[in-house]
C-alpha cells in the first residue's frame, strides 16, 4: 500500500454503533412501528386472558364448595364459567383482529367442564 492509496473503510459488526454515522446507525438498531404494534397485542391479549380465565377458575371453584342439596346452582356455576371461558378466547381473538367465532372457542370450555368434573366427581 502505498500512502496515496485510499483506506478501506472499518467494516463494524452490525451490533456496534458507527462513530461515523450515528443517525442511521441509531435507527438500524430500533424496531420498526409494526413489532411493536405486536408486542403490545401479545402483552394485551396475555393479560386479558389471564385475567377472565382467573375469574373463570374462581366461579368453578365456589361451584365445587357449594352445598350438595343446591345442584342447581352447582350446575349453573360450571356453565357460568365455561361461558367466561368462551369470552376470553374470544377477547384474545378479537384482540389480535381475528374473527370471534373459530374452532379455538371450543378452548374455552376447559374450566367448565374441569369445574364439573371436579365438583360431581
Amino acid at each position: 500500500m502505498t500512502p496515496t492509496d485510499p483506506v478501506p473503510p472499518v467494516r463494524r459488526p452490525r451490533h456496534l454503533l458507527d462513530p461515523n454515522d450515528l443517525q442511521r446507525s441509531h435507527q438500524r438498531s430500533q424496531g420498526t412501528s409494526e413489532s411493536l404494534t405486536t408486542v403490545q397485542r401479545w402483552v394485551i391479549s396475555v393479560l386479558a386472558v389471564t385475567t377472565i380465565l382467573h375469574l373463570a377458575g374462581g366461579v368453578a371453584l365456589v361451584a365445587i364448595f357449594v352445598d350438595d342439596s343446591r345442584l342447581d346452582a352447582r350446575i349453573g356455576l360450571n356453565i357460568i364459567s365455561a361461558v367466561i371461558g368462551v369470552l376470553a378466547v374470544a377477547a384474545a381473538l378479537l384482540i389480535h383482529g381475528k374473527r370471534p367465532l373459530s374452532w379455538w372457542l371450543l378452548l374455552g370450555l376447559v374450566p367448565g367442564l374441569v369445574g364439573a368434573w371436579l365438583t360431581f366427581a
